[in-house]
């Protein structure tokens, strides 16, 4: 996404499918995925579960029976709405999971320095009357690390030259960005074509997750915010996953579509443009405008009171 198109709106979520580079912009040195790796490959490989699935806490009912809540994490939550959740699902005052994260004794990668956010994995989670936050996320990453475990995500980051965390990273970029389910694997090749030609993604959502915020527009100024989530100013991934993403996701950052896209833009729902040409993208993001502006002009007004 660049800021030379017109003014930017979205086309769902807090995500705005622009995603426009400049021809011509500075580009550097092809940037390694494997920039930020220290994870051995060794617990790669994912087989992952979307939220209409049931995980069994065992290690959370410690032999109690009844079951007091059920938790469902849905794909693409950030870890903020999960601690929430959490909190409500035990009845706890708000921030006592957030607060909970250093004491729970999470088996996280070396990259993530203790921040869970992509290891929280989603799923629908039946919960005992004792459990504890800390109980609740250290099932969470525990899952996420028995489902991220084997041969196909091993295969599949090595192919690309980054780690699983990396992966996970992208794919939650890939659970922000994509539109619906068959986009994608548009989009992580989106994401790996500007990794790999040394381009800056250039993400909204990436932008948004620093920013602690979920917007349908991004300004110019927005994008010359100093942050190390700003993917308009900063190379390569950005520093953590954006948020937690699911089995879809997950399996198009490992399995890409092939093809040479640089830009895409959601003109309306179901009809989500892919090119590697600007000036086709360009044409694409003037038909998106003006079909935003005449949804906007289509929409009954709102009747003011009269004084």
């Amino acid at each position: 996404m660049q800021m030379n198109t017109p003014r930017r709106n979205a086309a769902r979520g807090s995500a705005v499918r622009r995603n426009t580079i400049r021809p011509g912009a500075t580009r550097r040195k092809a940037v390694r995925l494997t920039r930020r790796g220290r994870l051995l490959l060794g617990v790669a490989g994912i087989v992952v579960a979307g939220a209409a699935v049931t995980v069994p806490l065992l290690s959370l009912i410690h032999g109690a029976d009844a079951r007091s809540a059920t938790l469902v994490i849905p794909e693409g939550w950030r870890a903020s709405q999960i601690y929430d959740a959490v909190d409500k699902a035990l009845a706890l005052p708000a921030g006592s999971t957030k607060g909970a994260v250093g004491t729970a004794g999470l088996k996280l990668p070396g990259d993530a320095e203790g921040n869970p956010e992509g290891y929280l994995f989603p799923a629908t989670y039946p919960l005992a009357k004792d459990a504890t936050p800390q109980s609740v996320l250290r099932f969470m990453v525990d899952t996420a690390n028995q489902r991220f475990g084997g041969a196909p995500i091993a295969a599949g980051a090595q192919r690309d030259a980054m780690n699983v965390y990396q992966a996970v990273t992208i794919a939650s970029i890939v659970q922000a960005e994509a539109a619906n389910k068959a986009d994608m694997g548009k989009v992580a090749r989106v994401v790996l074509n500007r990794l790999q030609s040394g381009m800056p993604l250039q993400m909204d959502s990436t932008l948004n997750y620093g920013l602690h915020r979920s917007t349908l527009d991004t300004t110019v100024g927005d994008t010359r915010i100093e942050n190390p989530y700003n993917s308009y100013q900063r190379m390569g991934l950005p520093p953590s996953p954006i948020d937690n993403p699911g089995e879809d996701a997950m399996r198009a950052a490992m399995n890409p579509a092939p093809g040479n896209w640089l830009y895409f833009v959601t003109v309306k729902p179901g009809d989500t443009r892919f090119t590697a040409d600007y000036a086709e993208h360009q044409r694409n993001v003037t038909e998106f405008n003006a079909e935003r502006k005449n949804k906007a002009q289509q929409s009954p007004q709102v009747s003011q009171p009269s004084s």
